[in-house]
């Protein structure tokens, strides 16, 4: 039988198709090796190695070209992985692997000095989340906040419906005419929005209008307005809101005052990642 103190890892063995090997020989058919290379292909992304090319990645790895080749291959067509000028480098959405690789990703470390900046602004609790894999959650990356105005805590990693936070609304709304809505939504609040069509109708004019604003559906008397994060090829990526307690700033006094500030902070978080070579703002956003 295994133990722990017997199971190879590829640092003991010096590569990945050594240890799979190795692996393999110990499991038999219990082991998946593609498994394991798709996910051993991720991690070889890392502090200083946030840009591989496919010869970085078979060396880190320990794997031929050509495995490696199809790893990322695979890994870009599920939207792990994106590449341009034969460089690749992970997308937010490995964030719905697991919370480790948020130190992997720019994103969040960017981001945070300006959602600090945003939250003194406007004196308000600001965030970053992205869409976890499946799409039907988001899940905090970045968070400045001033008071508590939830009776959750939210602290990184945290996840809500996607459907009923204007965090996920923007994001949802930047897949349409693609998005896929379950037949049933569970109401969070009396006020939540629960009829797909309804819904959909609400992300449409979210795409059209450019934020969203979310009233009371999450949590009542939470009120919190979000703008999209765009990447290079103008899809929406990722998103920054700010939440407050109804009581503090009505409906209008959000879209007045928030939103022009929200709408600064991406467009600088943008220009930060494009010159990091991340990502490209839209125009007009």
């Amino acid at each position: 039988s295994s133990t722990s103190t017997s199971t190879p890892t590829p640092s003991a063995l010096g590569g990945l198709a050594a240890w799979t090997g190795a692996s393999k020989q110990e499991l038999g058919r219990e082991f998946i090796e593609s498994l394991a290379r798709g996910l051993t292909v991720v991690t070889s992304f890392g502090e200083g190695r946030a840009d591989l090319t496919l010869t970085d990645v078979a060396r880190t790895t320990g794997l031929a070209r050509a495995t490696a080749r199809r790893a990322l291959i695979t890994l870009e067509h599920l939207g792990y992985v994106e590449s341009s000028d034969r460089v690749f480098r992970l997308t937010p959405r490995v964030l719905g692997l697991g919370f480790p690789p948020l130190s992997m990703l720019p994103l969040p470390r960017i981001a945070a000095p300006h959602l600090a900046e945003l939250s003194a602004r406007v004196h308000e609790s600001a965030s970053l989340a992205v869409l976890t894999a499946g799409g039907d959650e988001v899940q905090y990356t970045a968070r400045v906040a001033t008071s508590r105005i939830m009776s959750v805590n939210i602290t990184l990693g945290t996840r809500f419906p996607a459907y009923a936070t204007s965090l996920g609304r923007v994001m949802l709304a930047g897949l349409l005419p693609e998005v896929s809505l379950p037949e049933r939504l569970v109401p969070l609040t009396p006020r939540s929005v629960t009829d797909p069509v309804e819904l959909l109708t609400v992300l449409e004019r979210v795409r059209t209008d450019g934020y969203a604003l979310v009233d009371g559906e999450l949590e009542e008397g939470l009120r919190s307005i979000a703008v999209p994060v765009h990447d290079r090829d103008g899809r929406v990526t990722a998103a920054v809101n700010v939440a407050m307690h109804s009581s503090r700033r009505s409906v209008e006094q959000c879209v007045r005052e928030i939103l022009p500030e929200l709408r600064a902070t991406v467009h600088r978080i943008e220009s930060e990642l494009r010159v990091a070579g991340m990502f490209r703002r839209v125009a007009g956003v």
